[in-house]
């Protein structure tokens, strides 16, 4: 797992990023940010997982900094921890869903408190990850689709599933992607995906992809994971949720 720490006062921020490693060893301090600008740029470049925050920065304050990134991260957005000398912003801290609170001088046995709630948040997600993957085999299941039909234009085209590099959501429709182009289908992601056959993966929570379509799967320097196509030139984001599962490529 990966951490920013984002603190105005350099001492301090150092004096964390100890403390982390003697309460988390295996947690890895990717970036140290002065403000909460560097610390909404320094998330939406590296992903972390979680994100120490300080309140009072110059600039952005860390409160405003945790509600930028997670309008801009999403579901991608790390867990936030503010760390703070002072205990009257706690209400607005946990308003933006704060994982938790700690109060400066950071003490040990809190921070370790700290850390077990991390540990547990991310023990819930693998669960939840592993649940949400397995709904599409607990659902009872159709004949699957051998051709869909769909608008490009004027036209109306029958096109073959296998065909098909990928599905993506378009808010009650769902854009069906093949080599040659982009059609409209009058139907939505959620109620497709239980009619696809075998090879056929959702792979983020607004695509779903063609596994013979896929070249490789490759990570960004901030360590997020893309799948590269075989007959088209973009890459599809692959959310957290489904990681594991491109692990081996």
């Amino acid at each position: 797992m990966k951490a920013l720490i984002a603190d105005d006062e350099p001492l301090l921020a150092q004096s964390l990023k100890a403390a982390l490693a003697e309460a988390w060893p295996e947690l890895e301090v990717a970036a140290v940010a002065a403000n909460g600008l560097e610390a909404v740029e320094a998330a939406e470049r590296l992903a972390p997982d979680v994100a120490f925050l300080d309140i009072q920065m110059p600039g952005m304050t860390g409160l405003e900094a945790a509600a930028e990134i997670a309008d801009r991260l999403g579901e991608a957005a790390p867990a936030i921890v503010f760390v703070t000398a002072y205990d009257q912003y706690a209400t607005r801290a946990f308003e933006v869903a704060a994982m938790d609170y700690v109060l400066k001088p950071v003490q040990a046995d809190r921070l370790k408190a700290t850390v077990a709630r991390l540990k547990a948040r991310q023990r819930n997600f693998e669960t939840l990850a592993r649940q949400l993957r397995s709904l599409g085999s607990l659902a009872p299941k159709a004949e699957p689709l051998t051709q869909v039909m769909a608008g490009s234009g004027n036209a109306v085209k029958l096109i073959p599933i296998d065909e098909v590099c990928y599905f993506q959501s378009a808010d009650k429709y769902t854009t069906v992607v093949t080599p040659e182009g982009e059609s409209l289908l009058r139907t939505p992601l959620k109620d497709l995906a239980p009619q696809l056959p075998p090879g056929f993966q959702q792979v983020h929570r607004g695509t779903i992809v063609n596994l013979r379509e896929v070249a490789a799967a490759v990570k960004d320097e901030a360590g997020r994971l893309a799948l590269r196509l075989r007959r088209r030139k973009e890459t599809l984001p692959v959310s957290r949720v489904y990681a594991d599962l491109f692990k081996a490529m």
